[in-house]
């Protein structure tokens, strides 16, 4: 299934009232204003992982021991899909609180952490702050879950992040990756990313990002349309955004279409929305980002809900909303960015 999002069409799962684990992903620039972040950025301006591979993704070199040695807990547990896990709920992050109260690198409910904490590194205590606890508890965990849905038709591993992310019952009850774009796009950008590292696809050159910079260029004062634009160019798309707009009536570009067909002309094959994009992208740090790269927007990795291309100065090419066209904007256009990232050359299938 395919979840749109040039707007924000995710509605928060705590208000909902789902069981869902609330990550917190690392925000860049985390309690700073857009316009900050952006003065930061230009100032220096699928198959499954495969089992028992090592680790290839990059990770702080601190937890990169506990990661190849957890990430071989059981089967369906590789190092890259853990590391991948722990950068889309807390990005390494041990103090990391979200608002649901879920805590520390892995995101443990406190209930959730009672039950499946562990004492990792021996020393008498099981601690959720610890990442050497908390880390094979994630892993531990997600061997645990897996067993609670075994029987559930389709691809186990996507069953088993659905469950951590919504919980076991969730995915017994749909059979399956339940029908919350939360965790569809959970499952999406996790396995994107454990996929993207494992084929160790190169990230986007200078001539590959003038490329899809051209690209975009040239579509400049295309219609917005919701669902809309493939490798091919624009195209109609689909109904309806969360304001009501129709995509089958206009031919154009979305935010993530217009991603999407840049670097198609570049040679580089994007997926189709923004947060599993993001997923397939290398992230940039402040002082490293260059014209080309990916320029996204959202509360947190599954929550991604914009994308335009970084063309330099604090400015990109985008596609915004219904009603308007593609056009050159501010990077603090919207005041929550959340990374830069440069996209890689794999192609990652969607869930």
């Amino acid at each position: 299934m395919t979840v749109l999002s040039c707007e924000n069409t995710i509605t928060r799962s705590e208000r909902r009232g789902r069981p869902l684990k609330g990550s917190t992903a690392a925000i860049v620039g985390a309690g700073a204003t857009a316009a900050v972040i952006v003065a930061a950025l230009v100032q220096a301006a699928g198959d499954d992982p495969v089992v028992g591979a090592a680790l290839s993704m990059a990770v702080p070199a601190e937890y990169r021991d506990l990661i190849e040695e957890a990430g071989n807990t059981c089967p369906e547990v590789s190092p890259n899909l853990l590391a991948a896990l722990l950068t889309q709920e807390s990005g390494f992050n041990p103090k990391a609180r979200s608002p649901v109260g879920a805590q520390g690198i892995a995101q443990f409910m406190p209930s959730t952490w009672e039950t499946h904490g562990i004492d990792g590194n021996g020393d008498g205590k099981h601690d959720v702050w610890d990442p050497e606890d908390a880390i094979p508890s994630s892993a531990k965990y997600l061997c645990t879950i897996s067993k609670d849905v075994e029987n559930v038709p389709g691809n186990k591993q996507h069953n088993m992040l659905a469950a951590y992310n919504a919980g076991s019952s969730a995915v017994q009850k749909y059979g399956g990756v339940p029908p919350y774009k939360e965790t569809q796009n959970y499952v999406r950008s996790i396995t994107a990313l454990a996929n993207q590292h494992q084929g160790g696809g190169k990230t986007a050159d200078t001539g590959q990002a003038a490329t899809a910079i051209n690209a975009a260029r040239q579509m400049l004062g295309t219609p917005y349309s919701w669902g809309g634009g493939n490798a091919n160019g624009p195209s109609t798309g689909t109904c309806c955004s969360p304001s009501g707009q129709n995509g089958k009536s206009v031919r154009g570009f979305d935010c993530s279409g217009l991603t999407l067909y840049a670097y198609a002309k570049a040679g580089i094959t994007l997926p189709r929305t923004a947060a599993a994009q993001y997923a397939a992208s290398k992230p940039v740090k402040p002082g490293q980002v260059r014209p080309g790269d990916l320029v996204f927007y959202g509360t947190s990795a599954t929550n991604i809900h914009h994308v335009g291309i970084y063309v330099g100065n604090g400015w990109m090419i985008d596609a915004p909303r219904p009603g308007t066209k593609v056009r050159y904007s501010p990077m603090d256009t919207m005041r929550d960015l959340f990374a830069v990232g440069r996209p890689t050359s794999n192609t990652n299938k969607e869930i």
